[in-house]
C-alpha cells in the first residue's frame, strides 16, 4: 500500500490558539500545513472561559503582573520569561482584537469605550481581557476563520502525529527534525510530512488523570514526541487541577470558571458554611493550587462528594450578563446559578512542565519548536496563575514566528523522506487491551500522582506505568497503529515523565504537595526537576539550559 507524502516549509502539529496564531503570523513568508487530531475547534483553547493576562488598565502596571506571577509560582518561575511574556501582553490582546475577536468593551471614566477586565486568583489588579464568558470560543473561531481564508495556510483535521522523523533515527549526521509521520484518522494510513520546520503546538496532557477538564485529545502527544527525539522536559511533576468543575454525572469536563469567584461567587460545605478563610486570607481568590487542595482536604474530611460554588446573592441580570454560556450550560443540567450554589469539585486543568524551549520556542532538538502548553518556558514555576495560559500561547507563538522568518532562507527545501513502514505488523484482534490499559493508566494516576501524593503513592504509580510501558511497547510493535494506540502510547509515557519528576522533588511545592515532605525546601535555592532521554545523557546543551 502506498504511503502519501508530502513537503512543506513549516509543519505546525497542533492548532489552537498556539499553532493558528503562528500559522497566520508565517504565513506570508512561507507554507504552513498545519494539523489537528480531532476537528479543528476541538482543542482546549476552544474550552477556555476565563481569558488573557494583560496589563490595560492605568492602575496596573506591568511590575505587579510580574510579582503577582512570581509569587504564583512559588519560586521557580524564570524571572526572564516572566517579564519577557508580561511586556508583550497589550500588543497581543491589540493583535487579536485586529484579527476581529469581540472581547468585552465598556464605558470608561471619561466615556470612552475600554477593554472590561475581570479579576482572578493570584491577580491583584483586574486584568483579564475577556469575550463574556467563552474567551477561548471567540478565540478558536476567529483565528480558525481567518487561516481557512489563506492561500498559503493548508488546514488538516482528523491527523495524529505519531512521531517526529529525526536525522538520527535515519542515520544521517547531527541530528535534526525532518518532519513527521501522521496518522490519517479517516483512511488509517500513515502519512509522511516533510518540513523544514517543524513546531509542536500540542497542548498539554490533563486526560492521564480519571477526571480533567480538559477536551479528550489533552493526551500528552508533543511531549512524549519530543521525549523519544531526545528532547530535555521539566517540572511534569507540577500539574494543576482547576478547583471548580461542575459535578454532574453527565457535564463532561464542564468548568465554572475562575471569574465567577472573581465577581463575588464563595465556597461552600455541604451546610453551607464558608471554609476558604480556614487556608488562605485570599480566601476564593488564592492561587488555584491552594484552593484545590483546601477543596479536596474538605472533601475527604466530610467524605463529601462535592463542595459548592455560590455566586446567587449578584443580581440575576448581573450573573446572566458576564456569565451567559455558564449561566446557559449549568440550565441544561438542572441547576440555575442566579438562584443557588453549584456543585464543583477539582479536576486535572494544565500541565505547567513540557518540553524545554528557549524565549523564541527553540527546543534541545534543532529545527524543532514548542509553544503553548507543551513547552516548558518557565513562565508558570510550580503553578501558573489564572489566564496567564493563553497569554504564554500567543506571546511564544509571535516569538517563534519572528525567529522562523529569520532562518527559513537557512534551509533548504525539505527532502523525501523514507514511508512508514507496516511490512512487520498486522492488524490488532485484541483493542480491549487498549481499552483496559488506558483505563488503568487514568485511574491509577487519580489515586496515586492527584492533588496531594506520597512517596509510597508514587512508587506504587511507577511500578504500575512500568508493566504498562512494557505491554503497550509490544504491543506497538506487534500491530498497525491507531489513533487510541498512538494515545495509549503517548500518555504512558508522560505518566512515567510526570511520576519520575515526583519522586525527585523532596518538597511540597506549589502543584506539588506531598505528606512525607509537606513544606517547602529552605535549605537551598528552588531547582527545577530537569529529565534527560537516557540515549542523550552526553550531550552539549545549549547556552539557555546549560546547568
Amino acid at each position: 500500500m502506498a504511503h502519501p507524502t508530502h513537503g512543506t516549509d513549516i509543519l505546525i502539529i497542533g492548532c489552537g490558539a498556539a499553532g493558528l496564531s503562528l500559522a497566520l503570523r508565517l504565513a506570508e513568508t512561507a507554507r504552513v500545513v498545519a494539523l489537528a487530531k480531532g476537528p479543528l475547534h476541538e482543542g482546549s483553547t476552544y474550552y477556555a472561559q476565563g481569558g488573557i493576562s494583560a496589563v490595560l488598565d492605568v492602575g496596573d502596571s506591568i511590575e505587579s503582573h510580574v510579582q503577582d506571577t512570581l509569587i504564583a509560582g512559588a519560586g521557580l518561575c524564570h524571572p526572564d520569561a516572566v517579564r519577557f511574556t508580561v511586556e508583550h501582553g497589550r500588543e497581543i490582546i491589540e493583535w487579536l482584537s485586529a484579527q476581529g475577536v469581540p472581547f468585552t468593551r465598556e464605558p470608561n471614566a471619561e466615556g470612552n469605550v475600554d477593554y472590561h477586565l475581570h479579576r482572578e486568583g493570584g491577580h491583584s489588579h483586574r486584568r483579564i481581557a475577556h469575550a463574556a464568558d467563552a474567551t477561548g470560543r471567540a478565540i478558536q473561531t476567529t483565528l480558525e476563520e481567518r487561516a481557512r481564508q489563506h492561500p498559503h495556510i493548508t488546514l488538516h483535521d482528523r491527523y495524529s502525529a505519531v512521531d517526529l522523523i529525526t536525522s538520527r533515527k535515519l542515520g544521517l549526521g547531527d541530528n535534526r527534525c525532518l518532519g513527521a509521520y501522521v496518522l490519517n484518522r479517516e483512511t488509517g494510513q500513515v502519512e509522511v510530512i516533510a518540513a523544514r520546520f517543524v513546531v509542536l503546538a500540542t497542548g498539554g496532557a490533563s486526560r492521564v488523570y480519571l477526571y480533567s477538564s480538559n477536551p479528550d485529545g489533552s493526551t500528552g502527544d508533543g511531549i512524549a514526541m519530543a521525549w523519544r527525539a531526545g528532547c530535555r522536559v521539566a517540572n511534569m511533576e507540577f500539574m494543576q487541577f482547576h478547583p471548580t468543575c461542575l459535578y454532574h454525572s453527565k457535564a463532561k469536563s464542564f468548568l465554572i470558571s475562575e471569574a465567577v469567584r472573581g465577581e463575588g461567587g464563595v465556597l461552600l460545605l455541604p451546610d453551607g458554611s464558608r471554609f476558604m478563610q480556614d487556608f488562605d486570607p485570599r480566601l476564593e481568590l488564592a492561587p488555584r493550587d491552594v484552593v484545590a487542595r483546601a477543596i479536596d482536604h474538605e472533601m475527604k474530611r466530610l467524605g463529601a462528594e462535592c463542595v459548592y460554588l455560590d455566586i446567587s446573592h449578584q443580581p440575576a441580570d448581573f450573573i446572566r450578563g458576564h456569565f451567559p454560556n455558564i449561566h446557559a450550560k449549568c440550565q441544561e443540567y438542572g441547576f440555575d446559578m442566579t438562584r443557588e450554589p453549584l456543585p464543583v469539585v477539582p479536576a486535572a486543568h494544565y500541565t505547567c512542565g513540557g518540553v524545554m524551549t528557549d524565549l523564541a520556542g527553540r527546543t534541545d532538538l534543532e529545527g524543532l519548536y514548542a509553544i503553548g502548553e507543551v513547552a516548558f518556558t518557565g513562565l508558570h514555576g510550580a503553578n501558573r496563575m489564572a489566564s496567564n495560559s493563553l497569554l504564554e500561547c500567543l506571546v511564544f507563538a509571535a516569538a517563534a514566528s519572528a525567529d522562523l522568518r529569520g532562518r527559513l532562507r537557512q534551509i533548504p527545501e525539505p527532502s523525501p523522506l523514507p514511508p512508514w513502514d507496516e511490512s512487520r505488523v498486522t492488524d490488532s484482534d485484541e483493542e480491549v487491551v487498549v481499552t483496559h490499559n488506558w483505563l488503568e493508566l487514568r485511574r491509577f494516576m487519580w489515586d496515586y500522582v492527584g492533588i496531594v501524593r506520597t512517596d509510597k503513592r508514587l512508587q506504587r504509580a511507577q511500578h504500575r506505568v512500568d508493566l504498562l510501558l512494557r505491554e503497550i511497547a509490544e504491543y506497538y510493535g506487534h500491530f498497525r497503529v491507531s489513533a487510541d494506540l498512538i494515545e495509549l502510547r503517548n500518555l504512558a509515557l508522560v505518566a512515567d515523565l510526570i511520576i519520575r519528576s515526583g519522586l525527585e522533588r523532596k518538597e511540597s511545592r506549589g502543584l506539588h504537595y506531598t505528606l512525607d515532605y509537606p513544606t517547602a525546601n529552605e535549605s537551598a535555592p528552588p531547582r527545577d526537576t530537569i529529565l534527560v532521554p537516557a540515549h542523550f545523557a552526553g550531550k552539549e546543551w545549549g547556552p539557555r539550559w546549560g546547568d
